[in-house]
This record gives C-alpha cells, sequence and structure tokens, in this order.
C-alpha cells in the first residue's frame, strides 16, 4: 500500500541514494545497462522507490533491448501521469508516480502488442518486491 505521506525534501535526502534522488526529484536519467532492474526477469511488483505505490507487474516487463527496464503497460493507467517533455531538444512522454510526482522515465511508441508503448523506466526510481502479486488480484 501506498504511503499516503509524502516524505519531505530532507528525508528523502536521508533515504534515497544519490542516483536514485538525482533520478526521481531532478528528472535524472541512469546510464544504460546500469541499472539493477535492467535485465530482471524475477517475479513481482514493482513499487515507487519514494511513496511505495504499485506501478508496474513484471508479468507486463519485457527486453527492450534499450538497457532500462522496461513495460508494455502500467498496473493501473491512474498510477502513473503521462507528461510532454520538451527537455534536451526532443519531444517525449515523461512518466511519473501519480501518487508523490517522483520522475520514473519516459514511455515510447514502439513496444509490443498489446499497447505497442515502451514503458522505459528508471531501475533507481522502483523498488521490486520478488513475488509479491499486486494488490486487488
Amino acid at each position: 500500500m501506498a504511503d499516503t505521506r509524502i516524505p519531505t525534501d530532507d528525508e528523502l535526502k536521508q533515504r534515497l541514494t544519490d542516483l536514485q534522488y538525482q533520478v526521481t526529484q531532478n528528472a535524472g536519467t541512469e546510464r544504460a545497462f546500469s541499472g539493477v532492474y535492467h535485465d530482471t526477469k524475477e517475479p513481482g511488483v514493482y513499487h515507487c522507490i519514494v511513496c511505495d505505490e504499485e506501478l508496474f507487474s513484471s508479468e507486463a516487463k519485457y527486453d527492450s533491448g534499450s538497457g532500462w527496464p522496461s513495460f508494455t503497460e502500467a498496473l493501473d493507467p491512474a498510477k502513473v501521469s503521462l507528461h510532454e517533455d520538451r527537455s534536451l531538444g526532443m519531444v517525449r512522454t515523461e512518466a511519473t508516480c501519480a501518487n508523490c510526482g517522483a520522475h520514473l522515465g519516459h514511455v515510447f511508441p514502439d513496444g509490443p502488442r498489446p499497447t505497442g508503448d515502451r514503458f522505459c523506466m528508471n531501475s533507481a526510481s522502483l523498488d521490486l518486491k520478488p513475488g509479491e502479486t499486486p494488490s486487488g488480484t
């Protein structure tokens, strides 16, 4: 279950690694193939590292070859907010946690069926809970 209280900036600086803080709070990006989950195949549920919201199921994870954990869809579309991102001279779709606003990564329209989407997420913004099934299932 998600933490209903969003941690303060000071709490996040104490609890998160520098990379986790940079990614989630400053829309940073970890280097390709460097994240702990980029090639993980373990079943479970991926939660937001900031607020513990359930975001993605391992059943929606696939190997995109991009170097980041990729998913075809979120557990619930309402759990991930999508925003236009015009940074770095590109137009992309940024994905953030709908509960706490943490930056997760970007969504691209080049994924496999059935959705055609590739939720390209940073490992640093996620916490895999192995063996867990999504609540409500």
